[in-house]
């Protein structure tokens, strides 16, 4: 094949890959109407972001730096009675922990309150906003509904003089909360009830933790934020598929308020996972009552969670590479999120002997006393991580299921009579056990084949089992922590009456042994505890010497990845 045709099947490869919004800003730059791109984050910040939002902030960045452009990350913060700077600090660190690079400055809406203020007059002044007394429950009756138009406001044709005193008026404080509103003037028929006159500001005397008692008017979202969005020079509004029906209002307040080249509002899908609660309402109910340790506990799926779990940045950019852009909402699988934590972690993260449920086993011929160091490989998929020393006596710890005394057909590991691996170490051959008066064993009898030492046999001799240990002298106490979905999958995500049916084994507390060299694990090291899944050191609840550790995900996996093409 020729080199030009070589480049011509790349080139059409490429155009097929590329997605719904890239094609419209490809259009946009070659027809002038932007000579950049300019993209934004703009979180309202009442509440923990989720791993919807992680599409969002790695889409809305991406594009950016794909066009060599500027993103912005920006607080929405127009409404000051739901507002906390506990959010604020928890957003700016799930954005920068995904890598969205805003160039370390921070927007503010609050910090356009005038410019917004002398939109809303030039709006008077065209004839295209009006001051309105109606309550919220009038203004909700004649709105109409999705077959029927709405009413006007008794007000809609107040003069424009009388309505730019009353908005005056209502920012010096002459009104009470809900007494006046102002009131985009539209089409009280148009077939989009976003249309029919919106409010565009209300009165409201409470305190913005930025602007202070300045204000007690402040704009509603539908009115601030595509003002944000201009003030900023933003070129493309990329938002989720709720706000398309948003879209002519959106275009409606950029157009009248006079901006050159205003910005474009494109939506796409949201980011669903199937079974998995990411509700704010949910999410808030899960914290106050006791029931998650913090909009960051592990089992759900806020950023902070995720990254308290110990999922990477990598893995979540992957994700959402996976899960697509496209204008159809889709359901995306978690254990798709599972599948890319592991490809991320399988060649990063050492493997370690760890047993979660220990039982103690005795090698009866090894001399009582006797230490020794096994050299074992840190990941035998990545050389260029090394390897350390393990510890090794006459007594260590085993996993509880890897024994049986009574085994069923097939059971490779330890029961009377059998031989096996001790992985990296020697094989054993199991003589007996010793139970206590409940029946539950409590001590594993072997003998050992020094001969084998390293795991392999000099006369060629195979064993079917092998199985993890740690040696009981040096081993460390510590908490591990297993994860199941916070709801129960079998019953559904709700029950009849909406609330959720919780799962009461989301979190599995065991008491642990591992190899010494955690001793001095730092937060969020990762870990393969062999045989039993990743494990992150948690954040929240270790300390120096003691860390805690949180099960990411478990080795195996039943999820396929798609085909691609």
């Amino acid at each position: 094949m020729s080199e030009e045709a070589n480049v011509s099947k790349t080139e059409v490869t490429e155009k097929k890959s590329r997605n719904f919004i890239e094609d419209a800003i490809d259009k946009d730059l070659a027809e002038g109407r932007y000579k950049e791109v300019v993209t934004r984050f703009p979180p309202e910040p009442n509440g923990f972001l989720h791993v919807g939002h992680a599409k969002s902030i790695i889409l809305n960045s991406g594009i950016a730096k794909e066009y060599g452009g500027t993103f912005h990350m920006r607080f929405d913060d127009t409404n000051p009675t739901k507002e906390k700077s506990e959010f604020m600090d928890s957003i700016v660190a799930d954005v920068k922990w995904l890598g969205a690079d805003f160039g370390g400055k921070i927007y503010y809406a609050s910090d356009y309150f005038d410019k917004m203020y002398e939109c809303a007059v030039l709006l008077i002044r065209k004839g295209l906003a009006y001051a309105s007394d109606l309550s919220a429950d009038q203004i909700r009756e004649t709105r109409g509904t999705l077959t029927e138009p709405g009413t006007n406001d008794p007000n809609r044709e107040r003069p424009i003089d009388e309505s730019l005193q009353i908005f005056s008026d209502m920012k010096a404080g002459k009104y009470a909360d809900g007494e006046m509103v102002l009131r985009a003037k539209i089409d009280m028929a148009s077939p989009n009830i976003n249309m029919r006159d919106p409010i565009l500001y209300r009165v409201a005397h409470i305190p913005h933790a930025r602007t202070g008692d300045k204000w007690c008017i402040y704009p509603m979202y539908d009115f601030a934020h595509p003002l944000e969005d201009a003030i900023e020079g933003i070129t493309h509004s990329l938002c989720t598929l709720e706000f398309e029906d948003h879209r002519p209002l959106y275009d409606w307040v950029v157009n009248n308020t006079d901006w050159e080249n205003p910005p474009r509002q494109i939506e796409f899908a949201k980011m669903y996972l199937k079974n998995i609660v990411t509700g704010k309402r949910y999410i808030k109910k899960l914290v106050e009552n006791g029931i998650v340790d913090g909009w960051d506990d592990p089992r759900i799926v806020s950023i902070a969670g995720l990254r308290r779990r110990g999922f990477t940045p990598e893995s979540i950019r992957k994700f959402v590479e996976l899960s697509g852009i496209s204008k159809s909402n889709a359901v995306s699988d978690y254990a798709m999120l599972e599948y890319c934590i592991r490809e991320d972690l399988k060649v990063q993260a050492p493997r370690i002997f760890a047993v979660l449920d220990p039982v103690k086993l005795v090698i009866d011929n090894y001399l009582e006393g006797q230490t020794e160091e096994l050299e074992v490989q840190n990941n035998v998929e990545n050389p260029a991580l090394g390897s350390r020393k393990v510890p090794f006596s006459r007594e260590l710890y085993v996993e509880r299921e890897d024994f049986m005394e009574v085994p069923p057909a097939k059971y490779r590991r330890l029961y009377p009579g059998n031989e096996v691996r001790l992985m990296n170490a020697y094989y054993v051959t199991c003589t007996s056990c010793e139970k206590d008066e409940k029946g539950n064993v409590t001590l594993i009898h072997c003998t050992y084949d020094p001969a084998t030492r390293g795991g392999d046999s000099p006369d060629g001799r195979k064993v079917k089992g092998t199985i993890h240990w740690v040696d009981a002298k040096t081993a460390m106490p510590v908490k591990a922590r297993l994860y199941e979905n916070i709801v129960d999958e079998e019953k559904g995500v709700y029950d009849e009456n909406g609330e959720l049916n919780l799962n009461p084994n989301s979190m599995t507390v065991m008491n642990a042994y591992v190899e010494p060299c955690l001793k001095d694990a730092k937060v969020y090291d990762r870990f393969q505890f062999v045989r039993n899944g990743f494990f992150v050191v948690d954040s929240k609840d270790s300390a120096p010497g003691a860390p805690v550790f949180n099960r990411i995900v478990s080795l195996k996996s039943s999820y396929k990845l798609p085909a691609q093409g």
